[in-house]
């Protein structure tokens, strides 16, 4: 485990695009092709793929195997899913290439919220007895936070605007990829790679009544065994908060202050869901591969009222 990994390219899907009638594979070919034309691979040289996305979500078991289209399975591939947003994929094959089991990965994932009801949909990620059943929308789910929040004293009203509150943005349909390579390797595919120096995910109690959600305890611990907090400081931060107040809280468990850049690829509420996460992964990323970061922190979230987190570290060249 001691081989370093980077992001050495990424790609998402134009938000703007429109996206009815589309497959998956229609949606996926063009971040894919993007992505791969930034390091000058083929498809057949990479070691190890992995995708996220949600067959709740598609409507279909094994929805992803349809979408390997878009990548090619033959010949015989490696490749894996996770049934998470494309971040936690992306863990995977850096624990991969980490463990010298590939040199390259691929990472992709995608989410197309207009095929069906989104919101009936995410109620199957809270608990079958007290929760589901009364079929409470990620909104109502996230005013409980926001509501918590004003209690604690640490939001002012009014919150900023948009999110998945009544009346923001709501989350498009859309893909993302990213490009991981080891070593020499990365440094071959591009002139000033992204460097993970740490990464961490972790989760907090599945029931919403037994914990503080004005605190994310889970999001601060995964900074903590990630690296966020040694130095030097970071200068940029990728948050992902499907809804505004959410914000406030990742900032305050991850000792942000004003010199840190926050989100300046833009806010992540109407992001493609399952690719969220792998977005803020990539921007960041892609700030450091401009030269206009040092070091910067991506996270990801998924579940209610920001119930799992995931926090990367990453950097570009000591000397650059």
């Amino acid at each position: 485990m001691t081989r370093r990994v980077a992001v050495v390219a990424f790609a998402r899907s134009d938000p703007a695009r429109p996206t009815a009638g589309l497959t998956e594979v229609e949606l996926l070919l063009p971040v894919l092709r993007e992505v791969l034309e930034r390091t000058g691979l083929r498809a057949g040289e990479i070691g190890f793929t992995c995708s996220g996305s949600s067959d709740y979500l598609a409507g279909r078991a094994f929805s992803f195997t349809l979408a390997l289209d878009g990548v090619g399975a033959w010949p015989p591939i490696a490749e894996s899913h996770v049934e998470m947003d494309g971040a936690w994929a992306l863990y995977e094959a850096w624990v991969k290439l980490r463990t010298g089991r590939a040199d390259t990965a691929l990472v992709y994932a995608w989410g197309k919220p207009s095929a069906g009801d989104l919101d009936a949909v995410l109620t199957r990620q809270l608990d079958p007895y007290h929760l589901a059943p009364l079929w409470p929308d990620p909104a109502s789910l996230a005013a409980l936070q926001e509501r918590a929040l004003l209690d604690s004293g640490a939001l002012v009203p009014p919150v900023p605007a948009g999110g998945s509150s009544p009346g923001g943005p709501a989350p498009v349909d859309g893909a993302a990829a990213v490009v991981l390579a080891v070593e020499a390797t990365a440094r071959r595919l591009c002139a000033r790679p992204a460097w993970i120096r740490g990464i961490d995910h972790r989760i907090e109690p599945h029931g919403l009544g037994v914990r503080d959600l004005a605190d994310s305890p889970s999001t601060r611990l995964a900074a903590a065994r990630a690296g966020a907090f040694d130095a030097p400081p970071v200068d940029t931060a990728e948050l992902h908060a499907p809804h505004p107040a959410q914000e406030p809280i990742l900032r305050r468990a991850l000792r942000l202050d004003g010199a840190v850049a926050v989100n300046p690829s833009g806010p992540a509420a109407a992001d493609p869901p399952m690719a969220a996460g792998l977005i803020r992964l990539g921007e960041a990323a892609a700030r450091i591969h401009r030269g206009r970061s040092r070091r910067a922190l991506a996270h990801a979230t998924s579940g209610p009222c920001l119930q799992q987190n995931l926090v990367a570290v990453l950097e570009g060249e000591p000397d650059v």
